[in-house]
């Protein structure tokens, strides 16, 4: 089924993100001028077609304080990955946590860990508690630390409107 206009306004509304409201579908009715009803059933029919797969979040962490920040990574044994990660994402100071395939030789890993900290000593914590509480320390693994903030945003799949 192509997308009609309703659809097209739809998609560049959740491309620009949810409001930070009590009820934000009800908000991006009236910012679309869409029906609330029709916006559920579109998105309610898009999760069971496999169009939208997840809704996720962007976190502006620098405006929080959260200066310090590192990807963990690990390479854990494909029978363990799942019960490992479960572990791992429940440790306080982990933000992010997915497994991926890896990319073998060079990329061996396939569960990563962002963890967000306000310094450097509070993400070396962070890191401690993973390695006492999840194990991890006894794997193969690095710690990837940032040094830039890169743009965030979301994917785009709506027709950019030009600036009038």
């Amino acid at each position: 089924m192509q997308p009609d206009a309703d659809d097209w306004r739809l998609i560049a509304a959740l491309e620009a993100g949810l409001p930070l409201a009590p009820q934000p579908f009800h908000a991006l009715a009236l910012r679309t001028r869409i029906p609330l009803d029709r916006i559920l059933e579109r998105l309610a029919h898009w999760c069971e077609s496999g169009v939208i797969r997840r809704l996720g979040v962007v976190l502006h962490h620098g405006r929080f304080g959260y200066q310090h920040n590192a990807m963990c990574v690990w390479d854990v044994p494909d029978g363990r990955v799942d019960a490992l990660g479960i572990r791992l994402a429940r440790v306080p100071g982990v933000t992010l946590c997915y497994r991926r395939t890896r990319s073998a030789p060079d990329w061996p890993y396939n569960l990563f860990a962002m963890v967000h900290a306000r310094d450097a000593q509070a993400s070396r914590d962070a890191l401690a508690r993973i390695n006492e509480q999840v194990g991890l320390g006894q794997l193969p693994g690095a710690v990837l630390v940032s040094t830039r903030c890169y743009k965030q945003r979301n994917t785009r799949y709506a027709p950019q409107q030009e600036p009038s």
